[in-house]
């Protein structure tokens, strides 16, 4: 879902489509996925595995933390172990804003 962004949000990208994500990414969230082992609700010696990904600012993960405790609030299996790994897709080198446009036919 592409929306147009505020003037008070990116600076130099006032009345442009943005994605949601591409945003987050600019203000500083990278893409999280975690690997998360869980035992079976009947048979706890079998472990199944489960892989989320989403972006989320490190160190503190609030998006990982919100799904996790929704998992040990509704889900039956137990978690086992979660295996977290975090990158940041757009460092502020990488970007900077331009004034022209630029067109193809």
């Amino acid at each position: 879902m592409e929306e147009r962004v505020s003037k008070h949000s990116l600076p130099g990208l006032e009345g442009t489509m943005v994605s949601k994500d591409f945003r987050k990414q600019l203000e500083g969230y990278g893409l999280t996925t975690a690997h998360i082992l869980y035992r079976m609700p009947d048979y706890h010696d079998i472990l199944q595995t489960y892989v989320w990904q989403d972006y989320d600012l490190c160190p503190s993960f609030p998006a990982l933390n919100k799904f996790l405790n929704f998992w040990l609030e509704t889900l039956e299996g137990p978690l086992h172990s979660v295996t977290v790994a975090h990158a940041k897709l757009i460092k502020p080198a990488e970007i900077r804003t331009f004034d022209g446009e630029f067109r193809l036919h």
